[in-house]
């Protein structure tokens, strides 16, 4: 009887066990499945901010077609075309996102963007048109912005630009942006302004800087403003004004700060020495 009742036990016993190692089995799958979601979670974050663009797009590539169904990998694609400046193929792949389970408005917005980069004004009106009014972002408002200078309507143009810088900490690329635009339509007063503007948020910005030069060389101003540059930027910004200055016909004013730039530039300035040499070539003949 004591020898039954031990063999029950041992029976018991062994059948805990072996519950105790399926559950300790399951949690480990479990929890190995856990680390591999985060695992790929942080490798597609690495993919879309510090890996090459190309092997990014080599990456993301194979994920969708090992994983067609998911809406964050195409995402990942789409986005890596981007970097990569694959504007035509960031389009095909940002069209087929919007057509899956899991697409927002923000991918909407983003195949707007990537038609943009392609040159497809039309279709990237076309694509903002399908993103609610409710969707307020500054992406959104930006490329409305464009879009409306694309089409010459100016006034919805400023207003998308005056709304897009309110929704950034960083206005000084849309600043810019906005500048370039009135710039084009000719108020050099008001695009100088918001060039300043551009510099005030962002002293790296060396593209505003050189199309404030442009704005006060329309003008015939043809004084450097007083905003942060170093000798090399300073050398640029006279050479850009001097170009400026002969365009206006102000002949002689332009060689002179061309001749200051080359002066001015720490290294030898090869664009401004052949523009001074092909500017006393034609003077000469």
């Amino acid at each position: 009887m004591r020898q039954y009742k031990i063999l029950t036990l041992c029976l018991s016993g062994a059948v805990l066990l072996s519950a105790c190692d399926k559950t300790t089995n399951g949690d480990v799958d479990r929890a190995l499945q856990n680390v591999n979601v985060v695992d790929e979670s942080n490798l597609n974050d690495i993919m879309l901010t510090v890996a090459d663009p190309n092997e990014a797009v080599t990456y993301f590539k194979r994920a969708t077609s090992e994983q067609p169904d998911r809406a964050d990998l195409q995402r990942g694609l789409g986005q890596s075309l981007v970097r990569a400046k694959r504007p035509t193929e960031a389009v095909t792949a940002y069209e087929k996102l919007v057509k899956m389970d899991g697409a927002t408005d923000d991918d909407r917005v983003d195949l707007a963007d990537a038609l943009i980069r392609a040159g497809e004004w039309k279709r990237a009106e076309t694509a903002l048109d399908s993103v609610p009014p409710t969707h307020e972002t500054f992406k959104r408002y930006r490329l409305e912005a464009m879009v409306a200078d694309s089409n010459k309507e100016w006034k919805k143009a400023d207003s998308f630009y005056e709304i897009a810088v309110g929704l950034t900490t960083r206005p000084g690329g849309v600043l810019n942006n906005w500048g370039y635009s009135k710039l084009t339509r000719g108020d050099f007063s008001e695009a100088e302004r918001l060039f300043g503007e551009a510099i005030t948020q962002d002293k790296t910005l060396f593209t505003a800087k050189n199309n404030m030069v442009l704005a006060r060389g329309a003008q015939r101003n043809y004084n450097l403003p007083v905003i942060p540059m170093d000798q090399t930027e300073r050398a640029q910004l006279l050479h850009t004004l001097g170009l400026s200055a002969i365009k206006q016909g102000d002949v002689e004013i332009g060689k002179g700060l061309l001749r200051e730039a080359i002066d001015t530039h720490p290294q030898h300035f090869e664009a401004a020495v052949r523009s001074l040499r092909a500017l006393e070539s034609n003077v000469t003949n």
